[in-house]
C-alpha cells in the first residue's frame, strides 16, 4: 500500500489488489453479506447516513475479548460487542478471514473505553485503513501509535477509484509531531527515532497570549526550551508527565509491548510517579458469563504483579479479595495535585481534572512509551468553557447536568476531542465529588478531557485525604485561566436551576439507533418504565456525595415503612476504601441493610460488566449511575443512565421516578387518606 523509503511528500497509498473494503452499515443484513463475500460495496454509491454513527470500543471489543492481552489473538473477536438479538454480528474470526483492509463508518468512531484492542482488533485482522466522518480523540490517537491510517469518505471514493493518494495527505490537519509518527508508522518506531536525534520538535508558540486552564497547564510542563512558555491549539509540544497508572484489564499488555520493544530487562523512569491497580475485574469471576474467563483474568492480574514488583511503581492491589478502590477514584484521592498533567490507560482518567488537573486517557502503546521515559508529546487540544450559574434545584445533580450536555453540546459535536473547562460562580454551589461527575464525564461527550477550576474547597477536599500536605502547598501549584483566553467551542452559560432531571436511554442497534449516553430524556416525559435492577457505583457515582444521595433517599424511604421494592435488586458499590469507611461511619450500611440494598466492596463492577448488578437477558431493564449505557457493556439487557438520587428513588418505586424530597411520606399520606 505504501513505500517507506521515500519521504512522506513522495510516498503514495493505494488499495492493494484482491484485498477489500467493509462497510459498517446500519442495516445488518449488509454487513452480514460483505463479510460471507457475497457483497463488495463502493462509497460512491452510499451516503454517510447509510453507516454506523458512534460505534464504541465496547462494541469493537468488549470486556471479555480483553482478557487476550496479545493482539493476535483479540483479533479474533473484533466486533464481538454487536449483537442483533442475541446472535454476533460478526462471528469468531470474521473480520480477520474476510481479507479487508478498509474498514468505513460514520461519525464518532472510536467512542467510549480508551482500549487500544479496539485498533489492535482491526490491525490484526488486515485493515490498514479507518475511514470515518470523525472519530473520538483518544481512539484516534491509538490508530496513529498503531500506525493505522486514518481518512474521509472523500478520500475513500478516490482509493476505490484506483487512485494512489500521498500519505501527506493522512497525515494533513495534524500538529508535526503526529504527522511524524504518521511518516515513520506508529508510535515506537517515531519515539526511538526521536531518542536516537533523528527527529527534531519545532519550539512552541513563543508569543505572549492569554491562556485557557488546560494551555497553561500544558506550558508549564514543556521540556527543552527555557520559560514562560506560551501555547496554543495546535501546537506540537513534548511534555514531562507527573503521574499514571494502569490496572489489570491494561498492564499486561503495557509489560508485553515494553518487553517486545526494549527487551526483558526494560526499566521505566521514574516509578515513584506511577502506579498500578487491582480495581477494573476485581469481582468478574462471580458473574457467570465472565466465569469461563477466570484463568485469563488471572494471567492479567499475575502480569500485572511482575509488572509492579520489575518496575517498582505504586501497588494498589488487592488485599484479602478486596480492592482499595477505583483508579481513578483513589488517583484523585491520593495522587493528583492542582495543575498535574496525568496520563492513564482509562478513558475515565479525566475524573482528575476536578482536582484542577489535566488527566485524560492513553492506549497502551502510549502508556508504555511515557512509563518508561517520563515524557509525551501532545498537540495542544482547544477547548470549549462551560460557564456554570445558579443552583441546582432539590433532586437535581451532576450527574443530569452532564446528560444536559451530552444530549445538546455533545451530540453537536461542540465537545468533540476539545477540552472541557468548568468555571463560573454555580460552580461553588457544587461540592467537590459533584464537580468529579463533571470532569468524569467528559469522556463520555468524546471530549479530551475535562477540567474544572479549584478552589479553596477543592484544596480543603485534597488536604483532608492527605496527611502532611497542606493547603498553602496546594494553593501554590493551582492554576487558572487568563482573562481573555480564548476558547475555539465558545463559552456557553447553563444555568443550573434550569436542569431537569434526566436518564440517557438504550439506544436499538438493530434499528441503527446507537446506545450511547447522548440519548438524553428528561424523565418527566419518559412514560412508565419499570426496572428490575438498580445500581450505583462506579468512579461516577461511588464517591462519598453520591453515597449521601443514595442514603437520603433510602432513609425516607425507611421512615415512610418502605424498601427496596420487590422484585427489584438495588446494588450500592463503593468507589474506594475510604468512601465504604465514609458510608459505614455515617451508619449508612444500616439503612441500606433494612431497606433490601445490596453492598458490594470497591471496585468497578457492574460498570464494565464485571460485578454484580449487571443484567442476565435481554428483556431485564436497569437504572444505573454508571456513566455508559453501551449496548452489552452491563450485560445484555436494556440500560437506562441516571443519576443516584433517580437510581435510588426507583429502586423503591419499581419504575423510574424523579427523586423528591418526602415524596414517600406523601404516598403514605394519600394512600391513608383514601
Amino acid at each position: 500500500m505504501e513505500d517507506r523509503t521515500t519521504p512522506m511528500t513522495e510516498r503514495m497509498v493505494s488499495l492493494t489488489p484482491g484485498k477489500r473494503v467493509l462497510f459498517l452499515t446500519r442495516d445488518p443484513e449488509l454487513v452480514r453479506r460483505q463479510l460471507r463475500g457475497e457483497l463488495d460495496l463502493r462509497m460512491e454509491d452510499l451516503q454517510v447516513g447509510d453507516l454506523m454513527d458512534d460505534i464504541n470500543t465496547d462494541a469493537m471489543t468488549p470486556a471479555w475479548a480483553c482478557f487476550d492481552y496479545r493482539p493476535e489473538d483479540i483479533a479474533r473477536n473484533a466486533y464481538a460487542g454487536i449483537t442483533i438479538g442475541k446472535e454476533r454480528l460478526f462471528p469468531e474470526g470474521a473480520l480477520m478471514a474476510g481479507n479487508f483492509e478498509v474498514i468505513v463508518s460514520g461519525y464518532r468512531k472510536g467512542v467510549g473505553s480508551s482500549r487500544e484492542t479496539a485498533v489492535q482488533a482491526e490491525k490484526w485482522s488486515g485493515i490498514r485503513i479507518a475511514i470515518a466522518a470523525s472519530f473520538a480523540p483518544i481512539h484516534a490517537r491509538n490508530n496513529i501509535s498503531q500506525g493505522v491510517l486514518m481518512g474521509d469518505h472523500a478520500i475513500l471514493v478516490r482509493l476505490q477509484r484506483g487512485e494512489a493518494i500521498p500519505l501527506a495527505e493522512f497525515a494533513k490537519g495534524h500538529d508535526p509531531i503526529t504527522q511524524k509518527v504518521i511518516e515513520t508508522g506508529g508510535l515506537f518506531p517515531f519515539t526511538k527515532a526521536y531518542a536516537r536525534g533523528e527527529i527534531v520538535l519545532a519550539p512552541p508558540f513563543e508569543g505572549a497570549r492569554p491562556m485557557n486552564l488546560a494551555e497553561k497547564i500544558l506550558a508549564r510542563h514543556v521540556i527543552g526550551a527555557a520559560g514562560p512558555h506560551y501555547v496554543k491549539p495546535g501546537d506540537a509540544l513534548c511534555v514531562r508527565v507527573d503521574g499514571g497508572y494502569s490496572h489489570e484489564f491494561t498492564t499486561a499488555q503495557v509489560h508485553y509491548f515494553l518487553e517486545q520493544e526494549y527487551g526483558p530487562d526494560y526499566t521505566v523512569g521514574n516509578p515513584a510517579k506511577f502506579a498500578v491497580f487491582e480495581d477494573h475485574l476485581i469481582y468478574a469471576d462471580g458473574v457467570p458469563k465472565m466465569a469461563p474467563f477466570s484463568p485469563k483474568i488471572q494471567v492479567l492480574r499475575d502480569r500485572q504483579r511482575v509488572f509492579q514488583e520489575k518496575t517498582g511503581v505504586q501497588d494498589f492491589s488487592a488485599r484479602d479479595g478486596i480492592s482499595p478502590g477505583i483508579c481513578h477514584s483513589v488517583a484523585r484521592e491520593r495522587i493528583i495535585d492542582p495543575g498535574d498533567f496525568i496520563q492513564a490507560t482509562d478513558s475515565h482518567t479525566c475524573m482528575g481534572g476536578a482536582n484542577g488537573a489535566l488527566a485524560y486517557g492513553v492506549g497502551a502503546t502510549e502508556y508504555a512509551a511515557l512509563v518508561k521515559s517520563g515524557f509525551t508529546f501532545v498537540e495542544v487540544p482547544e477547548a470549549i468553557r462551560f460557564e456554570l450559574v445558579g443552583r441546582l434545584p432539590r433532586g437535581v445533580t451532576a450527574k443530569d447536568v452532564m446528560l444536559h450536555i451530552l444530549a445538546t453540546h455533545a451530540k453537536r459535536q461542540e465537545t468533540l476531542d476539545r477540552v472541557m473547562e468548568f468555571g463560573g460562580p454555580g460552580l461553588a454551589s457544587l461540592p467537590p465529588d459533584e464537580r468529579a461527575t463533571l470532569a468524569n464525564m467528559a469522556t463520555e461527550c468524546s471530549a479530551k478531557a475535562g477540567v474544572v477550576e479549584a478552589d479553596e474547597d477543592t484544596l480543603r477536599w485534597i488536604a483532608s485525604r492527605r496527611p502532611g500536605v497542606s493547603l498553602d502547598d496546594l494553593r501554590a501549584k493551582v492554576v487558572a485561566p487568563d482573562p481573555g483566553a480564548q476558547y475555539a467551542g465558545g463559552v456557553h452559560t447553563i444555568d443550573l436551576s434550569k436542569i431537569p432531571p434526566m436518564v440517557a436511554t438504550p439506544g436499538d442497534q438493530a434499528k441503527g439507533i446507537p446506545s450511547d449516553p447522548t440519548n438524553g430524556a428528561v424523565i418527566a416525559d419518559l412514560g412508565e418504565v419499570k426496572i428490575d435492577i438498580a445500581y450505583g457505583g462506579s468512579c461516577t457515582a461511588g464517591k462519598e456525595a453520591d453515597l449521601d444521595m443514595y442514603a437520603r433517599v433510602m432513609r425516607e424511604a425507611l421512615d415512610a415503612g418502605r424498601s427496596v421494592r420487590p422484585g427489584v435488586s438495588f446494588f450500592i458499590q463503593f468507589g474506594s476504601e475510604s468512601v465504604a469507611a465514609y458510608a459505614r461511619d455515617r451508619g449508612y450500611l444500616d439503612v441500606f441493610d433494612k431497606t433490601g440494598v445490596r453492598v458490594i466492596p470497591p471496585g468497578c463492577g457492574a460498570c464494565i460488566g464485571c460485578g454484580p448488578g449487571v443484567s442476565s437477558s435481554p428483556e431485564q431493564v436497569t437504572v444505573s449511575a454508571i456513566n455508559r449505557n453501551y449496548q452489552n457493556r452491563s450485560g445484555p439487557g436494556r440500560l437506562y443512565l441516571a443519576s443516584p438520587l433517580t437510581v435510588a428513588a426507583s429502586a423503591v418505586e419499581g419504575r423510574i421516578v424523579e427523586y423528591h424530597e418526602g415524596m414517600f411520606t406523601k404516598e403514605r399520606e394519600e394512600a391513608a387518606v383514601s
